[in-house]
Protein backbone atom coordinates (compact mmCIF):
# COMPACT_ATOMS: atom_id res chain seq x y z
CA UNK A 1 0.00 0.00 0.00
CA UNK A 2 1.27 3.28 -0.74
CA UNK A 3 2.52 5.84 1.54
CA UNK A 4 -0.55 8.54 0.76
CA UNK A 5 -2.80 5.67 1.04
CA UNK A 6 -1.66 4.30 4.61
CA UNK A 7 -1.34 8.16 5.77
CA UNK A 8 -5.28 8.89 4.73
CA UNK A 9 -6.42 5.67 6.67
CA UNK A 10 -4.84 6.71 9.48
CA UNK A 11 -6.05 10.68 9.12
CA UNK A 12 -9.25 9.08 8.94
CA UNK A 13 -9.06 7.16 11.68
CA UNK A 14 -8.16 9.97 14.23
CA UNK A 15 -11.13 12.37 13.05
CA UNK A 16 -13.51 8.85 13.93
CA UNK A 17 -11.38 8.98 17.14
CA UNK A 18 -12.90 12.85 17.72
CA UNK A 19 -16.12 11.57 16.72
CA UNK A 20 -15.73 8.71 19.23
CA UNK A 21 -15.33 10.99 21.87
CA UNK A 22 -18.10 12.76 21.16
CA UNK A 23 -20.09 9.82 21.37
CA UNK A 24 -18.64 8.53 24.61
CA UNK A 25 -19.49 11.67 25.89
CA UNK A 26 -23.53 11.34 24.66
CA UNK A 27 -23.60 8.09 25.98
CA UNK A 28 -21.72 8.04 29.35
CA UNK A 29 -23.41 9.08 33.05
CA UNK A 30 -22.69 12.33 33.67
CA UNK A 31 -20.67 11.32 37.07
CA UNK A 32 -18.45 9.42 34.50
CA UNK A 33 -17.10 12.85 33.44
CA UNK A 34 -16.35 14.79 36.64
CA UNK A 35 -13.57 16.98 37.12
CA UNK A 36 -11.54 13.85 38.87
CA UNK A 37 -12.18 11.41 35.33
CA UNK A 38 -11.42 14.22 33.51
CA UNK A 39 -7.57 14.31 35.87
CA UNK A 40 -7.24 11.27 35.40
CA UNK A 41 -7.80 10.93 31.68
CA UNK A 42 -5.92 13.79 30.63
CA UNK A 43 -2.90 12.41 32.75
CA UNK A 44 -2.73 8.85 31.08
CA UNK A 45 -3.38 10.63 27.60
CA UNK A 46 -0.59 13.11 28.54
CA UNK A 47 1.49 9.75 28.99
CA UNK A 48 0.23 7.73 25.74
CA UNK A 49 0.98 11.48 23.71
CA UNK A 50 4.41 11.75 24.52
CA UNK A 51 4.96 8.45 23.88
CA UNK A 52 3.29 9.20 20.71
CA UNK A 53 5.11 12.21 20.01
CA UNK A 54 8.94 10.26 20.67
CA UNK A 55 8.20 7.46 18.46
CA UNK A 56 7.45 9.96 15.27
CA UNK A 57 10.46 11.63 16.36
CA UNK A 58 11.92 8.77 16.22
CA UNK A 59 11.13 7.48 12.91
CA UNK A 60 11.17 10.87 11.35
CA UNK A 61 14.74 10.62 12.00
CA UNK A 62 15.46 6.83 11.24
CA UNK A 63 13.81 8.19 8.12
CA UNK A 64 16.07 10.49 7.50
CA UNK A 65 18.76 9.00 7.90
CA UNK A 66 18.16 5.68 5.98
CA UNK A 67 16.79 7.65 3.02
CA UNK A 68 20.61 9.54 2.93
CA UNK A 69 22.30 6.84 3.34
CA UNK A 70 20.23 5.14 0.11
CA UNK A 71 20.95 8.75 -1.43
CA UNK A 72 24.55 8.75 -0.85
CA UNK A 73 25.27 4.65 -2.21
CA UNK A 74 23.00 6.30 -5.43
CA UNK A 75 25.39 9.22 -5.44
CA UNK A 76 28.56 6.13 -4.93
CA UNK A 77 27.47 4.01 -7.24
CA UNK A 78 27.93 7.16 -9.86
CA UNK A 79 31.21 8.19 -9.04
CA UNK A 80 32.29 4.68 -9.44
CA UNK A 81 31.26 4.78 -12.94
CA UNK A 82 32.49 7.53 -13.58
CA UNK A 83 36.02 6.37 -12.07
CA UNK A 84 36.04 3.12 -13.47
CA UNK A 85 35.58 4.66 -17.06
CA UNK A 86 38.76 7.06 -16.26
CA UNK A 87 40.63 4.28 -15.59
CA UNK A 88 40.20 2.20 -18.61
CA UNK A 89 40.49 5.45 -20.61
CA UNK A 90 43.51 5.15 -19.14
CA UNK A 91 44.56 2.02 -20.04
CA UNK A 92 44.51 2.00 -23.31
CA UNK A 93 42.47 1.24 -26.50
CA UNK A 94 42.14 -2.45 -25.54
CA UNK A 95 39.84 -1.24 -22.94
CA UNK A 96 37.45 0.43 -25.66
CA UNK A 97 34.61 -2.66 -25.74
CA UNK A 98 34.58 -2.57 -22.14
CA UNK A 99 33.53 1.03 -22.03
CA UNK A 100 31.50 0.74 -24.89
CA UNK A 101 29.82 -2.28 -22.63
CA UNK A 102 29.46 0.03 -19.71
CA UNK A 103 27.96 2.96 -21.58
CA UNK A 104 25.21 0.26 -23.40
CA UNK A 105 24.29 -1.06 -19.71
CA UNK A 106 23.97 1.91 -17.44
CA UNK A 107 20.26 2.48 -18.96
CA UNK A 108 19.37 -1.41 -17.56
CA UNK A 109 21.37 -1.19 -14.43
CA UNK A 110 19.41 1.66 -13.39
CA UNK A 111 16.49 0.29 -14.21
CA UNK A 112 16.92 -2.63 -12.57
CA UNK A 113 18.10 -1.27 -9.37
CA UNK A 114 15.22 1.27 -9.44
CA UNK A 115 12.62 -1.40 -10.06
CA UNK A 116 14.17 -4.08 -7.24
CA UNK A 117 13.44 -1.45 -4.85
CA UNK A 118 10.29 -0.82 -6.20
CA UNK A 119 9.00 -3.95 -6.43
CA UNK A 120 10.26 -4.65 -3.26
CA UNK A 121 10.86 -8.67 -3.48
CA UNK A 122 11.87 -10.86 -0.83
CA UNK A 123 13.12 -13.36 -3.13
CA UNK A 124 16.80 -14.19 -3.69
CA UNK A 125 19.56 -12.01 -5.19
CA UNK A 126 19.68 -12.55 -8.93
CA UNK A 127 22.96 -11.49 -10.56
CA UNK A 128 22.66 -9.45 -13.98
CA UNK A 129 24.63 -10.84 -16.54
CA UNK A 130 25.91 -7.79 -18.05
CA UNK A 131 27.42 -6.86 -15.25
CA UNK A 132 28.98 -9.89 -14.49
CA UNK A 133 30.14 -10.14 -18.51
CA UNK A 134 32.01 -6.10 -18.16
CA UNK A 135 33.67 -7.39 -14.86
CA UNK A 136 34.87 -10.75 -16.98
CA UNK A 137 35.75 -8.43 -19.70
CA UNK A 138 38.26 -6.18 -17.29
CA UNK A 139 40.06 -9.74 -15.59
CA UNK A 140 40.60 -10.75 -19.20
CA UNK A 141 42.37 -7.91 -19.92
CA UNK A 142 46.27 -8.54 -20.94
CA UNK A 143 48.34 -5.72 -19.57
CA UNK A 144 51.92 -5.14 -21.06
CA UNK A 145 53.18 -2.69 -18.73
CA UNK A 146 53.56 -2.22 -15.26
CA UNK A 147 50.97 1.13 -15.12
CA UNK A 148 48.82 -1.09 -17.20
CA UNK A 149 48.73 -3.74 -14.43
CA UNK A 150 48.08 -1.32 -11.86
CA UNK A 151 45.30 0.05 -13.66
CA UNK A 152 44.00 -3.57 -14.32
CA UNK A 153 43.79 -3.86 -10.12
CA UNK A 154 42.48 -0.59 -9.85
CA UNK A 155 39.56 -1.29 -12.44
CA UNK A 156 38.62 -4.58 -10.71
CA UNK A 157 39.05 -2.60 -7.19
CA UNK A 158 35.84 -0.67 -8.56
CA UNK A 159 34.21 -2.85 -9.90
CA UNK A 160 33.99 -4.97 -6.76
CA UNK A 161 33.18 -2.00 -4.82
CA UNK A 162 29.99 -1.46 -7.18
CA UNK A 163 29.04 -4.60 -6.95
CA UNK A 164 29.19 -4.29 -2.80
CA UNK A 165 27.22 -1.11 -3.01
CA UNK A 166 24.31 -2.73 -5.66
CA UNK A 167 23.93 -5.60 -2.90
CA UNK A 168 23.80 -3.28 0.12
CA UNK A 169 21.04 -1.50 -1.71
CA UNK A 170 19.28 -4.33 -2.25
CA UNK A 171 18.98 -5.90 0.92
CA UNK A 172 17.80 -2.34 2.55
CA UNK A 173 15.11 -2.96 4.39
CA UNK A 174 12.27 -1.43 2.19
CA UNK A 175 9.87 -0.02 5.35
CA UNK A 176 11.21 1.31 8.09
CA UNK A 177 7.67 0.75 9.75
CA UNK A 178 6.22 -2.41 10.39
CA UNK A 179 2.41 -3.12 10.11
CA UNK A 180 2.13 -4.13 13.64
CA UNK A 181 3.83 -1.08 14.76
CA UNK A 182 2.04 1.29 12.43
CA UNK A 183 -1.05 -0.65 13.92
CA UNK A 184 0.04 0.53 17.33
CA UNK A 185 0.60 4.38 16.65
CA UNK A 186 -2.57 5.09 14.62
CA UNK A 187 -4.80 3.04 17.96
CA UNK A 188 -2.30 5.78 20.25
CA UNK A 189 -3.56 8.67 18.08
CA UNK A 190 -7.21 7.71 18.14
CA UNK A 191 -7.19 7.41 21.68
CA UNK A 192 -5.76 11.07 21.87
CA UNK A 193 -7.88 12.46 19.74
CA UNK A 194 -11.07 10.73 21.50
CA UNK A 195 -10.47 12.30 24.74
CA UNK A 196 -9.71 16.11 23.35
CA UNK A 197 -13.33 16.14 22.51
CA UNK A 198 -14.44 13.58 25.50
CA UNK A 199 -14.64 16.18 28.10
CA UNK A 200 -15.54 19.18 25.45
CA UNK A 201 -18.53 19.98 23.49
CA UNK A 202 -17.40 19.93 20.16
CA UNK A 203 -18.26 22.86 18.03
CA UNK A 204 -17.17 23.92 14.55
CA UNK A 205 -14.04 25.97 15.34
CA UNK A 206 -13.10 22.82 17.95
CA UNK A 207 -13.24 20.11 15.16
CA UNK A 208 -11.51 22.65 12.61
CA UNK A 209 -8.42 22.65 15.10
CA UNK A 210 -9.06 19.02 15.83
CA UNK A 211 -8.97 18.16 12.10
CA UNK A 212 -5.72 20.32 11.62
CA UNK A 213 -3.64 18.33 14.56
CA UNK A 214 -4.78 15.39 12.83
CA UNK A 215 -3.44 16.30 9.85
CA UNK A 216 -0.58 17.31 10.80
CA UNK A 217 0.12 13.93 12.70
CA UNK A 218 -1.20 11.97 9.32
CA UNK A 219 1.91 14.37 7.45
CA UNK A 220 4.53 13.29 9.92
CA UNK A 221 3.40 9.40 9.29
CA UNK A 222 3.76 10.12 5.15
CA UNK A 223 6.77 11.87 5.62
CA UNK A 224 8.49 8.53 7.28
CA UNK A 225 6.38 6.14 4.99
CA UNK A 226 8.03 8.54 1.73
CA UNK A 227 11.44 8.47 3.23
CA UNK A 228 11.72 5.38 3.92
CA UNK A 229 11.16 4.74 0.01
CA UNK A 230 13.49 6.82 -2.00
CA UNK A 231 12.91 4.71 -5.05
CA UNK A 232 9.02 5.36 -5.32
CA UNK A 233 6.70 7.75 -4.40
CA UNK A 234 7.29 11.92 -4.51
CA UNK A 235 10.92 12.08 -2.74
CA UNK A 236 11.84 9.20 -5.27
CA UNK A 237 15.68 9.55 -5.62
CA UNK A 238 16.06 10.86 -9.31
CA UNK A 239 18.12 8.35 -11.95
CA UNK A 240 18.76 10.82 -14.21
CA UNK A 241 22.43 11.83 -12.69
CA UNK A 242 23.45 7.90 -12.81
CA UNK A 243 21.82 7.53 -16.47
CA UNK A 244 23.80 10.57 -17.86
CA UNK A 245 27.04 9.72 -15.99
CA UNK A 246 29.12 8.55 -18.53
CA UNK A 247 29.37 10.34 -21.86
CA UNK A 248 29.56 10.14 -25.43
CA UNK A 249 33.33 8.72 -26.16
Amino acid sequence: MSALSLSSIIFALMLGGIWLGVLLRRTLPRHHLNEHSRDVVRLGVGLIAMIAALVLGLLISAAKNSYETQTTQVKQITANLILLDSVLAQYGSEALPIRQHIRSAVGAFADRLWHEKEAATSGPFEPNPAEEQVYLEIQKLSPQKDFQRSLQSRAVQVSNDLAQLRFMLYVESESLIPTPFLAILAFWLVIVFASYSLFAPLNPTLFTCLSLFAFSAACAIFLILELGRPFTGLMMISSETLRNALGPL
